[in-house]
């Protein structure tokens, strides 16, 4: 990585503003996922150690955009479940520093709490995105937010990818940007994947839309990874493309055409490219008793294909074997509906295995990411991303606004 880390500058004593990412699900006030919070502490305890005033910063939601909907609705919106009164709430009881709580980031609320911090402590601003100049990149707000601290340090990756005022902005203000300790791990592992994988290197592939991982796949292919593993939803444009009946699967009927070419392309590149062979299928008509597993070409016009069959598990689980890297990125089936969870939770244990025998595994998105939680592999994995949208774009080759505007080595 040629971007300098919270670890390249002199932080003692010094105002460090932190952006995170705490955009945390929250239920009744209850944190129900604190994987991101629990990403974010090397670093805030890096420079609590270090003993400097540690300032942090988050987006929670859309709050904006939800209240405008709500209004145009006609509905009641409620504000508050937007603040990030849990986390800090739940950075109390298990952060182990001092930690204080500012009811706005920007303001007399946000500096005059600033001011009140000694070596050592922590405040935690209230959700950017309470204020649109957050989105909108606004250059007074970025300068606002800048005004709070003399280093910044981006330890969220998930953000990365958007050029926001607290995430792009606020660097033309602040003399020394550097990434945080978990933006420098993603970036790591990330480039090392993308730029000089250890091979073999196999790509899996999932979710509802080829339209969402085109440049993706594009980029795996013209970098030549070996084996691409595709499943779910997305697999149907690419079996309607050769002229299978696909019944009422989900299909994007535009891509069609763009799924021949993404085959041939990797035809044309030596990338063994994998299909499902069987798939779970429901009735149209009766969908609650009508589950069962057949072969994708036994498909008729009332079936839905909603998730990989166990051939089709067990296939990409012999693709796995000997491999040295892996890069994993949605699910193989309707993952939040059992039993339709049944092949990602086996793709996310062959995952495991494969890295129990040498490769390194990379996890990104969502559903993936639960899945793997959900085995229980967690722990086997070689890196989790707790990028959506930005680890998708970086393994897409695109310049992350967030990452490129932290100064180099």
């Amino acid at each position: 990585m040629n971007k300098k880390t919270i670890k390249d500058v002199e932080i003692g004593g010094k105002r460090v503003f932190i952006r995170v990412d705490f955009n945390v699900p929250i239920k009744g006030g209850e944190i129900l996922d604190d994987t991101r919070i629990l990403g974010a502490l090397p670093t805030i305890r890096y420079a609590v150690e270090k003993g400097a005033k540690v300032i942090l910063a988050s987006h929670l939601g859309r709050p904006l955009k939800d209240k405008k909907k709500a209004e145009e609705k006609g509905q009641p919106y409620d504000a508050s479940k937007y603040s990030l009164q849990p986390v800090y709430d739940h950075l109390l009881k298990t952060g182990g520093f001092k930690i204080a709580f500012a009811e706005d980031c920007i303001g007399e609320a946000a500096s005059d709490k600033a001011a009140e911090l000694n070596d050592g402590e922590v405040l935690l601003l209230e959700n950017l995105r309470l204020h649109a100049g957050e989105e909108k990149n606004d250059p007074e707000f970025a300068k606002q937010l800048a005004s709070l601290a003399d280093v910044y340090v981006n330890d969220a990756f998930g953000t990365a990818h958007r050029a926001h005022a607290s995430t792009e902005g606020i660097t033309h203000y602040i003399d020394h940007c550097v990434a945080g300790l978990l933006m420098e791990k993603e970036l790591n592992f990330l480039g090392k994947a993308l730029n000089a994988p250890d091979r073999p290197f196999v790509a899996i592939l999932g979710g509802a839309k080829v339209s969402d991982k085109i440049p993706v796949i594009e980029s795996l292919i013209k970098r030549n990874v070996d084996k691409l593993l595709i499943g779910g939803a997305m697999a149907y444009t690419f079996f309607k493309a050769q002229g299978f009946t696909i019944g009422r699967s989900l299909v994007e009927d535009d891509m069609m055409s763009k799924a021949l070419e993404i085959e041939q392309m990797a035809k044309d590149a030596g990338v063994e490219l994998l299909l499902p062979t069987d798939h779970q299928v429901v009735d149209s008509f009766d969908p609650l008793n009508s589950r069962k597993t057949i072969p994708i070409d036994f498909t008729n016009a009332g079936l839905v294909g909603l998730d990989i069959g166990v051939e089709t598990a067990a296939i990409f689980e012999k693709a796995l074997e000997g491999a040295k890297t892996i890069v994993w990125n949605g699910p193989m089936g309707m993952f939040e509906e059992k039993p339709f969870d049944e092949g990602t939770v086996a793709i996310a244990k062959a995952v495991a295995a494969a890295t129990d025998a040498g490769a390194t595994s990379i996890v990104g998105g969502g559903d993936s990411v639960s899945a793997v939680n959900q085995a229980g592999v967690q722990d086997r994995i070689s890196h989790i991303s707790t990028g959506g949208g930005a680890t998708l774009e970086f393994l897409a080759g695109d310049e992350l606004p967030g990452v490129a505007a932290l100064d180099d080595r």
